[in-house]
């Protein structure tokens, strides 16, 4: 019974709060107990004071502290994605609805490695935003549900910390720079929209001239063989083929094997790319035909991440 009456005012008093000492606490409070220890042997009215002043500092510091961090509200910014083992930048959005905040740091109790973010000043009604770099241990979606706000205002004796429920989900790509040895090319022509090298409507080499048809783009005028055939020559040129990757990443394999499949993948795509190679993807049941750009890969790094978790295969 006494241990529930103990439990319930604690909850009651300091709702999600952790109080802690630091090294200057410490040194604070064993200076308030000597203090005291020689206020009481001697009677001396001097120490007396000095005892009331440290004391009432110590009551301050936990009402000034409780002050800055009860009514401050946060929003995680997370970018789009972010890579294993590589830090990127995390922001927090803060605002408070009355007073201001002094010396605010928030931090990522769980899922991210990070130093925390530093608000010197959070005022009413005006968001700030602040950033810090982070490190993901491992790819995948990452579920992130709390930040840590702590204060040491304000005069450093303890720091007060407060956990919010924050929700968010944060994708995290395969590890890069992780490659072994270069897949099988596959030799077949780009099919879709970029055709094959039979149509004459390209860059490559020169297929043929005609005669410039009505509403035919006028930049592909061969003005030389124009002017002496007296009349306007179009050039047709070949289109080129795009060479071919497709990856292929079997999900059935046990988890570490797996992520070390699709850091493997995920150097490969940027190795292929850059040698101008249009990349294709198979995981799962999840399959990208060969493309190239950014986007692409973006959407390749995306499948990657996901393989093995629920809901990708």
């Amino acid at each position: 019974m006494f241990a529930r009456l103990v439990t319930f005012l604690r909850r009651s008093l300091n709702p999600g709060r952790v109080l802690t000492i630091t090294p200057l606490g410490r040194v604070f409070l064993m200076l308030t107990l000597g203090i005291g220890l020689g206020a009481l042997n001697t009677g001396n009215n001097l120490l007396y004071l000095v005892l009331g002043l440290m004391l009432s500092t110590i009551v301050v510091s936990g009402v000034l502290s409780e002050r800055v961090i009860w009514d401050l509200q946060v929003r995680r910014l997370l970018p789009d994605g972010a890579f294993a083992h590589e830090p990127f930048a995390v922001r927090y959005e803060l605002r408070r609805t009355r007073g201001q905040a002094f010396a605010i740091k928030v931090r990522e109790p769980t899922g991210l490695t990070s130093a925390g973010a530093w608000a010197t000043t959070v005022l009413a009604g005006t968001p700030g935003v602040i950033r810090c770099m982070a490190t993901a241990p491992r790819r995948g979606p990452l579920e992130l549900t709390a930040v840590e706000l702590s204060t040491t205002f304000p005069f450093g004796i303890f720091e007060k910390k407060r956990t919010l429920a924050v929700r968010d989900t944060l994708l995290v790509y395969p590890r890069r720079g992780f490659f072994c040895e270069a897949p099988p090319q596959r030799e077949a022509p780009q099919l879709g929209d970029s055709g094959r090298s039979a149509h004459r409507d390209g860059t490559a080499d020169l297929a043929n001239l005609r005669e410039l048809a009505p509403g035919e783009d006028a930049r592909r005028i061969h003005w030389a063989r124009s002017a002496s055939a007296a009349r306007l020559i179009t050039v047709e040129r070949e289109r080129e083929e795009r060479r071919q990757i497709t990856l292929d990443v079997d999900v059935s394999m046990d988890l570490e094997r797996l992520d070390q499949a699709c850091e493997e993948a995920a150097g490969q795509t940027a190795e292929w790319m850059q040698r101008g190679f249009d990349v294709g993807l198979t995981v799962g049941g999840t399959r990208l035909r060969p493309a190239a750009g950014s986007s692409h890969e973006k959407r390749i790094l995306a499948a990657l991440a996901m393989a093995g978790f629920r809901g990708s295969r």
